[in-house]
């Protein structure tokens, strides 16, 4: 378990950034209550196993009692590094993405199953839409009842979104709740 270096940091909080804009300052600043100390630490990011943790520092501090080849887990995986050197989120930062979200795109109840089982968003699909979305955004994915169900990229604009055909992909999917079942062993 290390911080993480200059080159590691700035591809984190590129993707990160992608989804959350300007509220990534709130993920950085976020105030920790967790410990024995009355006043509040800061949450932080480490690289342990090529995964990226999203923990506070009293429970970093307080892990330095465990051996590195005995540690699991700290805090929340949020992502983790391919063997190319790529940066990918996984489906456990999502409640960290939904908090902060800077663009959403609601399902219709009939459309969520389909984007569950790792399907692509159709416009035919989409219940609600945030405005100002570009084309390479960082798109959450609610149910209409504003539970978090996944992430993935605007492959459409806002306005392309109203004159496009129903069969046309409006969010190109990267996560989504459902693979808590499909890849229970690798997470």
């Amino acid at each position: 378990m290390r911080p993480l270096d200059e080159t590691e940091t700035s591809a984190v909080f590129e993707k990160l950034f992608k989804f959350v804009g300007n509220n990534l300052k709130n993920i950085v600043e976020n105030p920790s209550h967790e410990g024995p100390d009355s006043n509040p630490g800061r949450y932080c990011f480490r690289l342990h196993k090529n995964k990226i943790f999203y923990t506070s520092d009293s429970l970093v501090k307080r892990a330095t009692n465990v051996a590195r080849t005995n540690l699991v887990s700290l805090g929340t995986c949020i992502g983790k590094y391919t063997h190319g050197g790529n940066f990918h989120l996984t489906i456990q930062a999502l409640n960290l993405l939904a908090a902060n979200a800077k663009h959403k795109v609601w399902l219709k109840p009939q459309s969520e199953m389909s984007f569950l089982y790792g399907n692509h968003v159709l416009k035919s699909a989409l219940g609600r839409i945030t405005e100002n979305i570009a084309p390479g955004d960082g798109v959450v994915v609610f149910s209409m009842a504003d539970v978090p169900l996944g992430f993935g990229i605007a492959a459409k604009s806002t306005q392309d979104c109203r004159k496009l055909d129903p069969n046309g992909i409006v969010v190109l999917h990267q996560g989504d709740i459902g693979e808590y079942l499909r890849m229970e062993d690798e997470l």
